[in-house]
């Protein structure tokens, strides 16, 4: 299956592989850019959809992956209490630079180096959840609870 992919989508797959998950990364005819366009493209809930953002910490510049339900919007200053990071919007020049991925197609893990990573509580409720592989048409399914062991990130309620 990994021939088949698109570079950046066979990059995520060959992460998954090399640390023992056997997630399949699935290019899709439809667009996965959107939690809505990912949602309507695998036939789930949008709030299945495990999004992955990233921001700036402003104390040092790094980047933070916060991987949110696809219907939740992330209040910053819970993140903030719950941290103590102060994070920041990062456009796409920024995302691509430090993770090597673009927007629209940001995987929760295999990014060109280590991210400190917040994980949406709210994605639990859910058996399965889908997220992005790489690029706008590529996503991989899992359950929650591989999150964790795949990203090293914490729980912490971040939802508005």
């Amino acid at each position: 299956m990994t021939g088949t992919l698109r570079d950046s989508a066979r990059r995520v797959q060959e992460f998954l592989n090399e640390r023992g998950f056997s997630f399949d990364v699935q290019e899709l005819p439809g667009s996965t850019r959107t939690a809505r366009e990912a949602a309507d493209s695998v036939g789930c809930q949008v709030a299945q959809i495990a999004k992955s953002l990233v921001f700036r910490n402003k104390a040092n510049g790094d980047p933070v992956l916060v991987v949110a339900s696809g219907t939740n919007r992330v209040d910053l200053r819970k993140i903030r209490t719950a941290t103590g990071l102060k994070l920041g919007r990062a456009d796409g020049n920024y995302v691509k630079e430090k993770v090597g991925f673009a927007i629209g197609g940001i995987p929760p893990a295999g990014h060109s180096r280590p991210l400190e990573t917040i994980l949406d509580p709210d994605l639990k409720q859910y058996e399965v959840i889908w997220a992005a592989a790489g690029t706008p048409f590529a996503v991989f399914q899992l359950k929650p609870a591989d999150l964790q062991p795949l990203t090293g990130g914490r729980w912490i309620e971040l939802a508005e």
